[in-house]
């Protein structure tokens, strides 16, 4: 049987990269799926790519309780309560020293990362099935430390102690709460980030960043997905309040 069968599995930065390959797998894996982003046009087409069978569309900021909720809705009216919750929405911040780092900035990273993901526990919880799962996407950088990222780092380090609060508050209804930790992962944020990091083009970083990753390559969004899944799954049943590493080595 499929690993997800019959499950309902919401998704938030589901229109691409990791949020959009986890997306499809796991509606191959026999679920329905709540994508909820910030851009309606890849939402839709998103949507539109999986089959409006399996999947609906939600927009709203994690920022924004209300919206949150809003998406929570949609998608519990019209695929019935969750089994599966995927805090996945993100953004990079700044590259700059912390005394130059833009404080607006900082503050709206933090928003984003911690402030989304507590605005997502805050209004799945409630809606989903006991014996669920809810993953977190932190980020290698929420293990170790690296300068010139404070506000990402920091960010994704408090999504950890979030993540270990809210699994000892639901582990009495079985919901297991674990965060996902990828390293470089080709996607355009990546990109983005590694450009700016180091000044260069994209292939000439990439090169650079594969150098402090011990198994010598970017992850692929497929890869983060698989892990996703194991964590969404029955196979991980006993999992929780933990860190999964996909890293090829970084954080180790």
């Amino acid at each position: 049987m499929a690993q997800l069968q019959d499950k309902v599995a919401l998704i938030t930065g589901g229109e691409s990269g990791i949020g959009l390959a986890a997306a499809k797998l796991f509606v191959r894996e026999g679920a329905r799926v709540v994508l909820v982003g910030i851009e309606e046009t890849k939402l839709k087409a998103a949507v539109e790519e999986i089959g409006p069978e399996h999947a609906v569309a939600a927009v709203a900021d994690v920022t924004d309780s209300g919206a949150v909720a809003a998406a929570v809705s949609t998608g519990v009216d019209r695929f019935g309560p969750l089994d599966v919750v995927f805090s996945n929405a993100g953004i990079s911040g700044e590259v700059a020293k912390i005394v130059d780092y833009p404080e607006d900035v900082f503050a709206r990273t933090l928003a984003v990362h911690i402030g989304g993901a507590f605005h997502v526990l805050k209004h799945t919880l409630p809606r989903m099935n006991d014996g669920g799962s809810v993953i977190i996407t932190s980020s290698v950088v929420g293990l170790v430390g690296f300068g010139d990222l404070s506000a990402y780092v920091a960010a994704k380090h408090g999504q950890v102690g979030l993540m270990r609060s809210a699994a000892k508050e639901v582990a009495d209804r079985r919901i297991r709460v674990n965060t996902l930790h990828p390293g470089p992962t080709s996607t355009p944020f990546q990109d983005d980030i590694e450009m700016r990091a180091t000044g260069k083009s994209q292939a000439d970083a990439a090169v650079d960043f594969d150098g402090f990753i011990p198994l010598g390559r970017h992850t692929t969004t497929d890869e983060i997905a698989q892990a996703a899944l194991y964590l969404a799954s029955d196979a991980s049943a006993m999992v929780t309040s933990t860190t999964l590493a996909i890293d090829g080595g970084m954080a180790g």
